[in-house]
């Protein structure tokens, strides 16, 4: 029987599925690789490929991969990563797998959410938006039925709205945005020493501490009106929370439907859903594996 692999670039390790057409998962792995070490990343993932058709007795029908960075126009590289895996620029994954059909390559984010609309939290909609709140606030949309990749591969960088023009620019040139508001990479400066955490702040919510409380709270006020902005522009039917601050639950889900309750246009009382993620550390991975399938129908159509 065919089998599809899709493969997850990390800043240290590489994820891969092996899954059927139908969405069945055979194997998943885990590959950690030295990011110091040159081209590390990209043997183990060869490695990762040859180890999982050997396992499966064949080659894949397709393959997919998913990486950090801006998604090259045609679809077979990354053209923008700068700063760390060196080396990722430019690389032909279909060449350096060897593999027998064109390996498409998409941004982690937008891998992450097509896994979801696929097998996840979204399983199903055509029109749905992704944000992962940890170190930053990564993000992807969907709008019907289509991944929202744009000119540059830009689109979907939804932690970077801006909420405060007047505020320090992000690493994205941009003032005051969704990400400075409520991602782990200022929680030293929101909480001017109190916590090195988010995870720290949320505990001491929890435990009834009034200051903690007020920075938590603002900071999912900016989440809100963000995802209520967020649904004026692309309209979704499903809001995916992900990544490590979404393990904050109840905390973080309750205060963020009120706010929705404010902010949100709801015509004709239609309301969007917000869910947590469902698929995990391997949501790029099974997302990857989707958009190589996806990406030989196509050729096979043209």
């Amino acid at each position: 029987m065919s089998y599809l692999i899709g493969i997850d670039l990390g800043g240290s390790s590489a994820k891969a599925v092996v899954v059927r057409p139908s969405g069945e998962a055979l194997a998943r792995e885990n590959a950690t690789f030295d990011p110091d070490r040159p081209m590390d990343w990209a043997e183990k993932v060869r490695e990762l490929k040859r180890k999982l058709e050997a396992q499966q007795g064949g080659e894949a029908e397709t393959i997919g991969v998913s990486a950090p960075g801006l998604a090259a126009r045609d679809g077979r590289s990354i053209a923008y990563m700068p700063g760390r895996l060196t080396g990722l620029e430019d690389l032909n994954w279909t060449e350096w797998l060897q593999a027998r059909k064109p390996v498409p390559v998409l941004n982690d984010a937008h891998a992450a959410l097509l896994g979801e609309v696929w097998l996840g939290a979204a399983k199903g909609c055509q029109n749905a938006i992704l944000l992962t709140l940890g170190t930053g606030v990564g993000g992807a949309a969907m709008v019907d039925g289509n991944l929202l990749h744009g000119h540059l591969g830009r689109a979907g960088h939804l932690g970077h709205l801006c909420l405060d023009v007047h505020g320090p620019l992000d690493i994205c040139r941009t003032p005051g945005s969704l990400e400075l508001a409520i991602g782990n990479c200022t929680i030293r400066e929101r909480t001017k020493g109190r916590f090195e955490t988010t995870h720290a702040l949320v505990d001491a919510y929890r435990a009834g501490d009034a200051g903690a409380a007020v920075i938590w709270l603002e900071s999912i006020r900016a989440l809100g009106c963000s995802i209520a902005s967020f649904v004026n522009i692309l309209d979704p039917e499903t809001v995916i929370i992900g990544g490590g601050v979404a393990r904050a639950g109840a905390s973080l889900f309750d205060p963020l439907r009120k706010i929705l309750d404010e902010a949100e246009w709801r015509p004709g009382d239609a309301r969007v859903k917000v869910v947590s993620a469902e698929l995990g550390e391997f949501a790029g991975a099974f997302g990857a594996a989707r958009q190589g399938t996806l990406a030989s129908r196509k050729m096979e159509s043209a």
